[in-house]
């Protein structure tokens, strides 16, 4: 008894029409032409597509021509893994900003020096109180971190330690950045530019001009990154700042500090920046419970 249309029993005449979804065609064998068993879907194989190339590290040219990059890659937190709130990020910023601005208006106002039209003098006497928190804070560094990996477990201790290499390395690089500055016009220094000639001249003066856009902008990133402390765990950098913030309102009080400035506006500047800080820094741990679950003493723990 015949099929209907006629033919073998695989469809059209002859039987020569293919048997079916997941049935090969007699005959053939399946290859790059040939659909395997079960077919090529909708559409067939196209070109098989090349593995994505690595992604390319910038050269170290860049950092040589680009002091800015430098520091950033100094001074800014790398570890694998390490968790960054922008939120907390920008409210850092913009208080480092608004303290500026409000010392200005409070040294301008109150005359707190000679001739308020010196701007320059403004600047780089706020620019020397920055060194000079960076000076305190190279200074705090080894005790909160020897304190931090002492207090840890001895499982977590030598990763602690391995981990502070490079913010090691972040005070290491400021403090040589300012080296540059004396040995390219300090009168101690004079004979040995002597010695170097126009070349050695030329060669330093380089140098101390690349080191001063790396140390500038590489102290307003250790200042807000707390010298890249979140490489050793991210709970040290809001704890270290604090200490920070309130030991250079001592040293303010200690030195009467602004003593042109009436006591109220002296004592609202300068625990404001205390008080702001020590917030801050409550609310990133709060921020770093709640959303990551990391906490001081799990940190210590592990």
């Amino acid at each position: 008894m015949s099929t209907a249309g006629g033919g073998a029993p695989g469809g059209g005449p002859g039987g020569n029409r293919w048997p079916g979804p997941g049935l090969p065609q007699p005959g053939l064998r399946p290859g790059p032409n040939v659909p395997p068993q079960g077919g090529w879907g909708p559409h067939p194989p196209g070109p098989p597509t090349p593995p994505p190339r690595p992604a390319r590290r910038p050269g170290v040219l860049r950092y040589v021509f680009d002091p800015f990059r430098a520091a950033q890659a100094v001074f800014r937190p790398s570890r694998p893994g390490v968790v960054e709130d922008p939120t907390v990020r920008k409210l850092q910023l913009w208080r480092a900003v608004a303290g500026f601005a409000a010392w200005v208006w409070l040294t301008v106002t109150y005359s707190a020096i000679s001739d308020a039209g010196k701007v320059t003098d403004v600047v780089f006497e706020r620019f020397n109180q920055s060194w000079i928190s960076v000076l305190v804070l190279i200074c705090t560094f080894p005790v909160v971190v020897g304190a931090f990996c002492a207090a840890a477990g001895s499982g977590l201790r030598q990763t602690y330690l391995r981990r502070a290499l490079r913010p090691l390395g972040a005070v290491a690089a400021v403090v040589a950045s300012m080296f540059t500055f004396p040995l390219a016009m300090a009168p101690e220094f004079e004979s040995f530019r002597d010695f170097t000639g126009i070349p050695g001249k030329v060669v330093i003066s380089l140098l101390a001009l690349w080191s001063l856009g790396f140390a500038i902008y590489g102290i307003g990133l250790s200042l807000v990154h707390v010298f890249r402390t979140a490489d050793i765990h991210e709970v040290v950098p809001p704890v270290l700042a604090t200490l920070l913030v309130w030991e250079m309102a001592i040293m303010d009080v200690a030195t009467g500090a602004y003593g042109n400035v009436p006591p109220l506006a002296r004592i609202a500047f300068m625990m404001g920046a205390p008080v702001t800080v020590t917030a801050l820094a409550a609310w990133e741990l709060h921020r770093l419970r709640r959303r990551h679950g990391l906490r001081l003493r799990t940190a210590l723990r592990g």
